[in-house]
This record gives C-alpha cells, sequence and structure tokens, in this order.
C-alpha cells in the first residue's frame, strides 16, 4: 500500500489531486490522508484525519508514504523505517504561509530513506523511485546503537558496565 498524508491543519489538494490521478496506474492500493481540501479523490480511498493508532498501524502496512514536507511525518517515517516521498507545499500556490516546507526538503533530499518530488510531473518517477528502497535499511548510527546496547545491559543486569 501507498500512504498519503497532507497533515491535519490544511488541505493539500495539489496533491491529493496528482496522487489520485496516479492511483489507477499503480500496482498498489493508496490510501488518503486528505485534510480539510475541497478536492475528493475518486480513484484511492481517503479520509478526512486519521487517529494516531491507526495512523501508525497503516504507515507499519505501507511500502511507501507520500507526504507533504511535515517534519512529524518524516520524524514517524524514519521511527518505523519507511521510505517516504516528500512534496512540499508552496507559499506561491497559496499552500502555505511561506516557503518553509520548501526550505525541508531542500534539507533532507539526498538523505538515505527519503525521495523529493516538487511537481506533479515528478510523482510518478519519484514513487518508483521511493518503492524501490530498502525499507529498514537505515545508515549505521553507531551513536545510538551504543546507547541501546547500554540500555539494553542496564535493563538485563542492572548496571552499566
Amino acid at each position: 500500500m501507498i500512504l498519503v498524508t497532507v497533515g491535519m491543519q490544511l488541505g493539500f489538494d495539489r496533491l491529493v489531486r496528482a496522487m489520485d490521478e496516479l492511483a489507477p496506474a499503480l500496482q498498489l492500493p493508496v490510501y488518503a490522508q486528505v485534510g480539510k481540501g475541497a478536492y475528493i479523490p475518486k480513484n484511492m480511498e481517503y479520509s478526512e484525519r486519521i487517529e494516531a493508532g491507526a495512523f501508525d498501524d497503516l504507515i507499519a502496512r505501507t511500502s511507501l508514504i507520500v507526504s507533504h514536507a511535515g517534519i512529524g511525518t518524516v520524524l514517524t517515517a524514519q521511527r518505523m523505517d519507511k521510505p517516504i516521498l516528500l512534496f512540499p507545499r508552496r507559499a506561491a500556490l497559496g499552500e502555505h504561509r511561506n516557503d518553509h516546507q520548501m526550505a525541508t526538503v531542500r534539507e533532507l533530499e539526498n538523505r538515505p530513506g527519503i525521495v523529493v518530488a516538487y511537481e506533479a510531473v515528478d510523482l510518478a518517477p519519484a514513487i518508483a523511485r521511493g518503492l524501490a528502497l530498502e525499507v529498514g535499511q537505515q545508515p549505521p548510527r553507531p551513536d545510538r546503537d551504543r546507547l541501546r546496547e547500554a540500555v539494553r545491559g542496564f535493563i538485563a543486569t542492572g548496571s552499566l558496565g
């Protein structure tokens, strides 16, 4: 499954419409959290909101998250080892009050597990790249791994040594 999410505060009709148009040609079902947008999808299941527990369940079953550039969704994708395709809202198109999402994707572009598309015509190839990413293959993080091992050892033995 491909999960599309636009966040809870605003609609994002440009992304929802583009994904709805692509949905019939994709090899996976598409489910969208559409927010408060005006566009009604015809080719994919959707809901305005998804509660936190249900959202985590959907992400656990998804092969790719397609999202606005909301940092909460980026962090959730990282936490759950899921690839994410970011499609930033643009102030010039009236999608947000400023271009902080453009700045966000410029900082995150080319990082492991993240694909970026700036225009609707770029979504199909970006989806293919995102689906080709190895899920759960995050780069090594020695500091994090040492901390995890120390916590595991402390839980198991009651000692940090």
